[in-house]
């Protein structure tokens, strides 16, 4: 008898330990389905977008976590008029899609918002691949969004299975549309579906998946919007190396919550030349990488939980969000660049960039009668072209300033 009642023991320690630990292996699950080639890239609307939502409600249901959508289910339904192009913005077709919500209801007085964003780019017929030739090819978007995506759930898991009494409810949201325009957190913001003034703050995960082993570099976007933000990551133990942003809003749907007076923080592992082309694949992801983003979160959060109830700042705003463009270079920009410049982190095939014999790695020091010292003047400049248009172009090379002619 004894010995059974040491197995009995040593198995359930052994459940108690793997349930509180975040999953390599599910991780890996979760992102290599939503980035098959089955589900054709999670097209906004789409029904393979739908099979993804499906597949995400099933693990909800999995969890026992309630559901928290608009139809006493775990499906958050809107619609909205799809863009034409990057410049549209009144829209055209009208377009219904699905937020899949779910809570974690722990009897505690505030509640904490766990997000990503779940679309993808489809088939390339959006305008918004960076391809040179985009329109019938799967964009998988494994790490942009398939692993933010298989962070919700994976925490969703991890918070639900823990054996702990937690301080905060959970509500674990995936978005639809971000892609098009962080519609489906604008939407669930304006409706929601929870007691927004009991919501400490919004954590929100967008291409988690590709962390460098030799740098470690983690972005960290809304550090501004609350006081505590700051001191708080920089007294959590970590060998990440840490870049902090302050601003509210950025091109990711931490933005919608921020709108709302809420506190938010984003996590990204960084730009990569893979970036909304269809090589954005499930075998290039850092599924350990990942596991380590993620433990990290959760060491964020249960630093909160020793805190009060987070207060809203206001933050300064990105002024790129404020230029009208008519034109593309068809450069990615290196947003974890810290030096003086805008350094070019991918160029796409057929664009006025690659054309004028730009180079992956170029750092951008003028463009036009602008000089650029960072990624915001870079945009400012671009914004001052039209189609048509040639312009001068500085950028340093090996150390070496080359001068190249651009026509856009």
């Amino acid at each position: 008898m004894k010995k059974y009642q040491t197995l009995f023991i040593f198995f359930f320690l052994f459940h108690c330990i793997t349930a509180q630990d975040i999953s390599t292996s599910l991780i890996k699950k979760h992102i290599k389905f939503l980035a098959s080639d089955k589900l054709k890239g999670r097209g906004t609307g789409s029904r393979e977008e739908l099979t993804a939502a499906n597949y995400i409600r099933e693990n909800f249901i999995k969890y026992k976590l309630e559901p928290k959508g608009n139809l006493n289910s775990y499906f958050y339904s809107f619609k909205f008029k799809k863009p034409k192009d990057k410049l549209d913005t009144i829209g055209g077709e009208l377009i219904s899609a699905i937020n899949v919500a779910a809570y974690l209801d722990n009897g505690a007085e505030y509640t904490v918002v766990i997000g990503a964003h779940y679309d993808h780019l489809g088939m390339g017929h959006d305008h918004n691949s960076l391809d040179a030739n985009p329109e019938g090819k799967i964009h998988n978007g494994a790490d942009d969004n398939a692993s933010g995506t298989a962070g919700v759930l994976e925490l969703a898991r991890y918070f639900s299975e823990n054996n702990r009494k937690e301080k905060f409810n959970f509500l674990f949201i995936c978005f639809s549309g971000e892609e098009l325009g962080l519609f489906g957190s604008k939407k669930f913001c304006e409706n929601p579906t929870i007691d927004f003034s009991k919501v400490n703050y919004m954590i929100n995960m967008d291409m988690i998946g590709r962390l460098n082993d030799s740098t470690k570099k983690l972005i960290i976007y809304g550090v501004g919007t609350a006081p505590d933000w700051v001191p708080l990551i920089e007294k959590t133990p970590t060998d990440f190396s840490i870049k902090k942003d302050s601003a509210g809003i950025g091109p990711s749907d931490q933005t919608s919550f921020y709108l709302k007076d809420i506190p938010v923080i984003h996590f990204f592992t960084g730009q990569h030349s893979d970036y909304h082309k269809p090589s954005d694949k499930f075998k290039k992801i850092n599924f350990p990488g990942e596991k380590k983003v993620l433990e990290y979160i959760i060491k964020i959060e249960e630093e909160t939980e020793k805190l009060p109830k987070l207060q809203f700042l206001k933050t300064k705003n990105p002024e790129m969000g404020t230029h009208k463009y008519k034109v593309t270079m068809g450069v990615m920009p290196d947003y974890t660049f810290e030096g003086k410049g805008m350094r070019v982190d991918g160029v796409t095939d057929g664009k006025p960039a690659s054309k004028a014999g730009v180079q992956k790695g170029d750092v951008v020091i003028q463009l036009g009668e602008t000089k650029v010292e960072s990624t915001m003047d870079y945009m400012k400049a671009l914004s001052k072209f039209k189609s048509g248009d040639t312009a001068e172009i500085k950028v340093l090379r090996n150390g070496n300033e080359v001068k190249l002619k651009v026509t856009f």
